[in-house]
């Protein structure tokens, strides 16, 4: 350690003689400390946001979705499996049709969002751990099945274990519509209601059915044409590597999309929020660390026989300049450290203890209390931050240091 080091460390220690440079000092380090554990705080919740969304969204997502880079449709899905599933790391393949239909249920009708999917698709996904009533089943030896979403067992006011059948209208995509009897110009099907799940996603709960893939293909005139083709990794499985292998054998015909870049606009929503808050923040943490340039000044009023001292030992003016920055950077770093143990030890206590609540209403929220999730990362950028901006500050006061050197 060297001399201006164990001076400024002697500065920072010791009690100042005038009672208003040592509250100015507390103040300074006391609003640094705060404006640090708020950055922690806030990145770590929104954090824990993001964490709530890909829980929720994966229990439905799969792992790696295939699309068509143009137009809705594959042409062939089948023979897109069958490639996939040579891929090393891709445990199941399956491929799945998504389009829009009416559903009508006695008295009941809504547009819906029907997606066909193999028989055996709770393989692929975890839907049976959000099924609310009856069970995942799309078929049996007597009949086909349909799982609804929460919002359309409300509307339609269907339920599991209820004898009359769930009816599907599509609009044919081949031929002509003749106007006098415009019920020709639909396909329909119909299907008994086997479950609902509740994902507690909008996007999903409010008009997702699930029915049997061969079910959905006659209903909107397909063949072996899929929308999509989902993959399952196996456990160990790098999704990096399986999606370029994925993407290198299907073509530039096709996209590979992990679960990230299929939400990618939650996901993008949750992120810009996050940033923005932290520069909102981030600016209140820069003028919150420019207290220390007033503190600087007072310091060096208050230290002005120690300053002639050290210069009749022989110190000169940039040595004595080195001092101050060192005790304004010093300054900054205490709060720095102070701020980011706060902010950590708030963290745990609400992933301990869920103090701050959400809402007062239990079953307003889909979490009753604030997520937190902590990233290293995040804690870093923080006190680097802090750190930038203390050397900043007493860089500055090292100018007015400086001229008043100049002039003594």
């Amino acid at each position: 350690m060297n001399l201006e080091t164990k001076i400024a460390l002697r500065y920072l220690k010791s009690k100042k003689t005038h009672n208003a440079v040592n509250i100015i000092s507390i103040i300074s380090v006391l609003g640094v400390v705060v404006a640090t554990a708020a950055l922690v705080c806030v990145l770590s919740v929104f954090n824990g946001f993001h964490g709530l969304i890909e829980s929720k969204l994966s229990k439905l997502d799969p792992e790696i979705a295939i699309q068509p880079a143009a137009g809705k449709v594959m042409p062939d899905g089948d023979s897109v499996v069958r490639v996939v599933r040579r891929i090393p790391g891709v445990q199941q393949a399956m491929p799945v049709v998504v389009d829009n239909a009416l559903a009508i249920f006695a008295d009941f009708q809504m547009p819906v969002r029907l997606k066909g999917v193999p028989d055996d698709y709770n393989k692929m996904t975890a839907i049976d751990s959000i099924i609310v009533e009856g069970d995942f089943q799309l078929r049996d030896q007597v009949s086909r099945y349909a799982v609804l979403g929460a919002g359309p067992a409300m509307t339609l006011n269907a339920r599991p274990g209820y004898l009359r059948e769930l009816q599907l209208y599509a609009p044919q995509r081949q031929g002509a519509v003749n106007i006098n009897d415009p019920m020709n110009a639909f396909t329909n099907d119909s299907v008994f209601v086997a479950g609902v799940f509740q994902v507690q996603q909008k996007s999903y709960d409010q008009d997702l059915i699930y029915v049997p893939i061969d079910l959905a293909r006659e209903l909107f005139d397909y063949d072996t044409q899929a929308t999509q083709v989902e993959l399952k990794l196996a456990p160990g499985a790098h999704e990096r590597q399986v999606m370029q292998q994925a993407s290198q054998a299907l073509g530039p015909g096709y996209t590979v999309k992990n679960r990230l870049m299929q939400q990618a606009s939650s996901f993008k929503m949750v992120n810009m929020e996050k940033w923005i808050t932290f520069l909102l923040l981030a600016f209140i943490l820069v003028i919150a660390t420019f207290n220390v340039i007033s503190t600087l000044s007072l310091l060096i009023i208050e230290k002005d026989e120690s300053i002639r001292t050290l210069r009749s030992l022989g110190a000169t003016n940039k040595q004595i300049t080195r001092i101050f920055v060192i005790e304004g950077w010093l300054i900054a770093l205490l709060g720095a450290v102070a701020g980011v143990i706060l902010g950590l030890a708030l963290c745990l206590c609400q992933q301990q203890y869920g103090w701050l609540k959400l809402s007062s209403s239990t079953d307003a929220v889909i979490v009753q209390a604030y997520p937190v999730q902590v990233m290293w990362s995040d804690v870093l950028v923080v006190f680097l931050l802090v750190a930038a901006v203390g050397l900043l500050t007493s860089l500055v006061t090292s100018l007015t240091m400086r001229r008043r050197l100049e002039k003594d």
